[in-house]
């Protein structure tokens, strides 16, 4: 699989999750007619059923009205006098030694800034991007492309702090050259922003050509892009309407009904509503989901109804999007923390909350909770603890916590958890009561949740100590796991997440767990188990548990499975799966192809050659990977280790130079350089790139064992083992850390040190003859 795992969405701010309750302070004005693209850029054409919002309001007049003022109507519009609400009035803004000015030239709209080479140049603002609490703006490039400007227009009122031009990295110094920097590629609207501020989008990239040719029916959030095309539906209406038969089906792509005819009635005895009517599917989540959701789209095919993951790599919670009790971390948006909370479990929908064509909340304040929780029994100071009427007694501030993305846009946490401060203290993850009570501990809040209440809180979320075990190791972290992954009660998305982490620590007796969970009815499972075992196990579990998945009816799937039997495995294939193969192996590559303007789609394409036993192939779409982002670090450890292979030693520590040059604080490239320099017997210069490493990433217990292994050959035994000690102050149950402890002790006839490492070994593999053994040993030899 190499350093590049499927592409999922990299860590870059977009527009596109704005506070839909938020006022928009542009002018409100009908979408406009259709407008010629420019010359080189995106360009607004009808197709694939799609009639315009226009056509909708004939009929649908109010809801377009509600729709016309929303930040949908909003999301990307021409810019003119109308849609920009920054300072173009020669206008300076400074950073990292550039001075950018915004002017106003004859109804255009211009920066002067650096551009890719460094220098200043005059660029014109073709679109606004957002409205609030921010505006960004896109500027056209070669190759049809649209370019995300970094500095952004802060929409607030001065009183916020607002009515300012602001960087979205101040504290980077991003230059050119750099992904980051705003021509660079992870700015690039085609491919991170377009498919959420547009409707009906197909990014439409000519890898052959390197050029984009992005079109969409309507260039912002319009009514198809919710309800899909509409052209069968208008069909039936006018048909309805001049009295000829209509049938019965109304000719809409997604009939999003499931709220139709439900109510919500609050038990007295607990204060909080049920459902009247259980909700069996998750056709409008799912809707939302496609922009409101950290992902990767896979292709144009968006059909409206179908799983997502047919067409875009969901996020799971994975580490570093996500602290370890679930709260969100990362840009996430909505879907994962609401995927994981009990509204969900009890069939609450999106638009149970907010209005789908204003997306305004539907009630004011904690009206919008008490709708389904008992406003006497829950609005009440003897719940909340607070003044009725000050923040601390809205049940946002504890139940939705914040964080503020994109310098100025605080997003609430969806998955409505009940405060812990307790697990902030064991876990180190933060608390909705602390976020407000700055100057106090967790200690302190967790103190006076006890005090309310006579005990510790326990939310529906209860996996926090679980995923944490999982990342570090812990003892009983697989058992703890696999409870997780058998639990029916989970949400999917925590079995999923719960699969991740036990991943790299299967073995025989926690694999059932990971088995069990690829014949579950949540694609989402299916997908996590089928890359645990793809990336974890030997070619026989491969070939006995996954072949019968290549026939999944989920895209996502299918390609997992198909990355996971090529090379080696296929060979061991029954014959009645090799023509699956095939197919599913084309449907990965197309999904490839399709992100063929992204560094990880050739990489990935790399992988699978190299994997099946093609080097010449793999090294040049490595290549290209590295012509997109010359800064793409996996590419360069990927084409050093196939040089390397192939028998060019010299030529791999040649690429690794150069992707040194482009990215010198990559501690994979100096990691993989020091390698190459002990294959060389440069056994000096190895030790200087392997100290560099350790101190790039201190949290790589890898990178630290290997450097302690070189101090140690080299005859520098007190330092190896000061290197292990500090690595294993961060990861204290790593294993490699804990047995070179073990045996650099024993060698320095520190028996008794040395059994206690082992002692924690043994803990955590019981199962490991080794580490008893060795343990045996060492007792004996002391006596």
């Amino acid at each position: 699989m190499g350093l590049c795992a499927m592409l999922v969405c990299p860590t870059v701010p977009c527009a596109q999750d704005r506070q839909v309750a938020a006022v928009v302070t542009a002018k409100t004005r009908m979408a406009p007619a259709m407008k010629p693209a420019a010359a080189d850029g995106p360009a607004e054409v009808p197709a694939r059923g799609h009639v315009g919002s226009a056509t909708c309001s004939e009929c649908h007049a109010a809801e377009a009205a509600a729709w016309n003022k929303s930040q949908h109507r909003h999301a990307m519009q021409v810019a003119d006098a109308e849609s920009v609400l920054g300072d173009f009035h020669n206008a300076t803004f400074a950073y990292a030694g550039t001075t950018s000015t915004f002017s106003l030239r004859g109804g255009r709209y211009f920066v002067r800034t650096d551009g890719a080479d460094g220098k200043l140049a005059d660029y014109e603002v073709r679109y606004t991007f957002g409205v609030a609490p921010l505006q960004q703006y896109l500027i056209a490039m070669p190759g049809g492309r649209l370019q995300a400007l970094s500095i952004a227009w802060d929409t607030r009122t001065k009183a916020q702090g607002g009515q300012r031009w602001f960087h979205l990295y101040p504290k980077q110094a991003i230059k050119a050259g750099d992904p980051l920097h705003w021509t660079g590629v992870d700015q690039n609207w085609n491919f991170m922003c377009a498919e959420c501020h547009s409707t009906d989008l197909r990014k439409n990239f000519d890898a052959a050509r390197d050029r984009f040719d992005t079109q969409w029916s309507e260039i912002d959030v319009a009514c198809e892009a919710c309800h899909g095309p509409g052209a069968a539906h208008v069909a039936w209406a006018r048909a309805k309407s001049a009295g000829k038969p209509a049938g019965a089906d109304n000719g809409l792509a997604l009939a999003l009904t499931e709220r139709k005819g439900v109510t919500w009635a609050i038990d007295a005895a607990t204060g909080t509503a049920r459902r009247s009517v259980a909700r069996r599917t998750s056709k409008e989540i799912q809707m939302c989901a496609r922009c409101h959701a950290r992902s990767s789209r896979l292709s144009d095919d968006y059909v409206f109804g179908a799983p997502l993951l047919d067409s875009h790599r969901l996020a799971d919670l994975d580490p570093g999007l996500y602290w370890t009790d679930g709260q969100m971390r990362d840009e996430v948006y909505n879907l994962g923390p609401f995927l994981q909370s009990r509204m969900q479990a009890k069939g609450v929908t999106c638009s149970d909350c907010h209005d789908p064509h204003t997306q305004a909340l539907r009630f004011p304040g904690n009206a919008i909770c008490t709708q389904c929780h008992l406003a006497s029994k829950y609005d009440a100071v003897a719940h909340t603890h607070h003044a009725a009427g000050s923040a601390g007694s809205g049940c946002p501030q504890c139940h939705m916590p914040t964080t503020t993305y994109m310098q100025v846009d605080p997003r609430h946490d969806h998955s409505f958890r009940v405060p812990r401060p307790d697990l902030s203290v064991t876990l180190g993850v933060p608390n909705a009561c602390n976020s407000c009570h700055t100057k106090q501990t967790p200690r302190w809040a967790a103190d006076a949740l006890i005090k309310w209440t006579g005990k510790t809180p326990v939310g529906f979320q209860d996996f926090a100590t679980a995923f944490h075990d999982g990342e570090t190791g812990a003892p009983g972290a697989r058992a703890a796991l696999a409870k997780l992954i058998d639990d029916p009660a989970q949400p999917a998305i925590v079995r999923a997440s719960a699969i991740d982490r036990l991943a790299r620590w299967l073995t025989p007796s926690s694999l059932g767990s990971v088995t069990n969970a690829l014949a579950d009815p949540d694609p989402s499972v299916r997908l996590a188990a089928v890359g645990a075992i793809g990336g974890n196990t030997d070619v026989a579990t491969r070939v006995r548990w996954l072949p019968s998945l290549l026939a999944d009816p989920v895209l996502s799937v299918r390609i997992e499975v198909a990355r996971a039997l090529a090379g080696e495995a296929e060979a061991a294939l029954p014959a009645a799966s090799s023509g699956e193969l095939k197919k599913a192996l084309g449907e990965y590559i197309a999904v490839q192809d399709y992100n063929a303007d992204r560094p990880e789609g050739h990489a990935n394409l790399a992988n699978l050659y190299a994997a099946r036993g093609d080097p010449e192939r793999a090294a040049a779409e490595y290549r290209k990977a590295i012509g997109i982002d010359p800064t793409f670090v996996a590419a360069y450890v990927n084409l050093a280790d196939l040089d390397r292979a192939m028998g060019s030693e010299d030529e791999a520590i040649a690429v690794l130079e150069r992707g040194l040059k482009r990215a010198p604080r990559a501690a994979a490239l100096h990691y993989a350089l020091a390698l190459a320099y002990v294959r060389g017997k440069r056994n000096i210069d190895a030790l200087g790139e392997l100290a560099e490493a350790a101190r790039l990433a201190p949290d790589s217990a890898r990178y630290a064992y290997v450097y302690a292994v070189a101090l140690n050959d080299a005859g520098r035994v007190p330092e190896a083992l000061k290197v292990l000690r500090t690595a294993l102050q961060r990861q204290p149950y790593d294993r490699d850390l804990l047995f070179g402890l073990a045996i650099y002790s024993a060698q320095a006839n520190d028996r008794k040190t040395a059994l206690g490492y082992l002692a924690t070994l043994r803990e955590l593999e019981p199962d490991n003859r080794g580490y008893a053994e060795l343990a045996a040993r060492l007792g004996a030899a002391g006596k």
